[in-house]
């Protein structure tokens, strides 16, 4: 330290009597005595300083002691002093303390604001991780959604934008360029097939129609015969191609225009007296269970097509004798389920997924009437009407529920704008 060194040459060359002048003048001259002083003889004994002489050493320390200038030093009672000490030549110990109270007070200071701002940075921190988190979860969320409704089938539906990250968004537009990409795929089967179908039928209709006029002119019982079994068959084809051009008008939205409120209790119990007759004839045990007064919203012609395609479907493929149940049931969340089921030999678990597929037959149906649109034309029905085709197994047998997700179940509602 530059005073001790001052103090030893001043002791070594003007004498003890200028070195105590000296320290006296140095302790007044400190502003706010950040440098203290003292001056002991080489017996210990105090000569000059305002430090005590008790602590006089040689070398570096560090030492607390009361503050004398309390008024002075904001108040502080005590005091922490970096002190050096030297010997001089005959024995006597200079000692210079600087004051790092303030500094001391600083590093407190800086210590304290240290943690309070790290523990700010943290707060903020994880609230800025949790508001980021739930954003990106609410829009992924969102998301999911879409995924979901266009797993049900809805493959108009497009991914919406996350907006958290240029990559996120370029991601979200190549899914929604490949949906579209898909949905025009299937379009296009979609439309070959209704096409073919409305191409086929004229052509069908004319050869009906020669088969008839073959008929009617034949001049033997087997031209006859054989022109009547072409009409069947031509019949078969026929309806196959309505089938087709229902489905495909049902996919593109056609129908809505009739939907108006009708007496679901009353068209289900209307098929079901129809068929009972039929059902008793082939063998089957055909009953019903009809929660009366149901009103939903709808195209009866529709639906009661669809109730018609579900019985056929569980009397044409179940052995005679099988038990086959119609019904309808409003549920507590206002959904209303039309329902067949049967006691036969059902369906495999995993073929549920594919007998609602277009012309799609179970290896054990191969011989049977139909053609693998029944179940088909049903299901565009309910799609048609918000609602859904739900395959279940009876244990024993099928049970197929025709669900309306949102029936409009009040009565006197106009149909609702598309």
């Amino acid at each position: 330290m530059t005073e001790v060194s001052a103090l030893l040459d001043e002791d070594r060359l003007a004498g003890r009597a200028r070195t105590i002048e000296s320290v006296v003048r140095r302790e007044n001259a400190v502003r706010e005595h950040q440098l203290r002083f003292l001056l002991v003889d080489g017996r210990g004994r105090y000569l000059a300083g305002s430090l005590p002489a008790g602590i006089a050493h040689v070398g570096w320390r560090t030492i607390t002691m009361r503050n004398r200038d309390v008024d002075d030093d904001d108040g502080a009672t005590t005091m922490t002093l970096d002190t050096l000490g030297a010997r001089m030549s005959d024995g006597a110990v200079v000692v210079v303390g600087s004051d790092t109270s303030d500094i001391e007070e600083l590093r407190q200071n800086l210590g304290m604001t240290a943690a309070g701002f790290g523990m700010l940075i943290v707060l903020l921190a994880l609230c800025g991780g949790l508001l980021v988190g739930t954003t990106f979860l609410r829009r992924l969320d969102r998301v999911n959604l879409s995924v979901a409704r266009i797993m049900q089938g809805s493959l108009a539906e497009r991914l919406p934008q996350i907006g958290m990250s240029p990559e996120f968004d370029r991601l979200t537009v190549n899914l929604n360029l490949m949906l579209g990409r898909i949905e025009a795929l299937m379009e296009g089967v979609k439309q070959v097939s209704t096409d073919i179908a409305h191409d086929l039928r004229t052509p069908l209709t004319r050869l009906r129609q020669q088969l008839e006029d073959i008929r009617d002119s034949a001049p033997t019982p087997e031209v006859i015969e054989q022109a009547e079994r072409a009409l069947v068959q031509i019949d078969r084809i026929l309806s196959i191609f309505r089938a087709l051009l229902r489905i495909g008008s049902l996919e593109a939205g056609a129908g809505r225009k009739r939907f108006a409120p009708i007496d679901v209790s009353d068209m289900v119990e209307r098929v079901f007296r129809a068929y009972q007759p039929v059902a008793e004839d082939r063998g089957y045990s055909l009953s019903a269970t009809i929660e009366p007064g149901i009103v939903g919203y709808g195209d009866a012609e529709m639906l009661a097509q669809a109730v018609t395609n579900l019985i056929e479907n569980a009397l044409f493929h179940t052995p005679a004798g099988t038990g086959v149940v119609v019904g309808v049931e409003q549920r507590g969340d206002g959904e209303i389920m039309m329902f067949v089921s049967d006691n036969g030999p059902g369906i495999p678990a995993g073929e549920v997924g594919n007998v609602v597929k277009r012309f799609y037959r179970l290896d054990t149906s191969r011989g049977s009437e139909g053609a693998g649109l029944g179940l088909s034309l049903a299901a565009a029905i309910a799609d048609a009407h918000g609602g859904k085709l739900v395959l279940e197994d009876n244990d024993p047998g099928l049970r197929v529920e025709m669900r309306l997700i949102n029936p409009r179940v009040a009565a006197g509602r106009g149909p609702e704008e598309s």
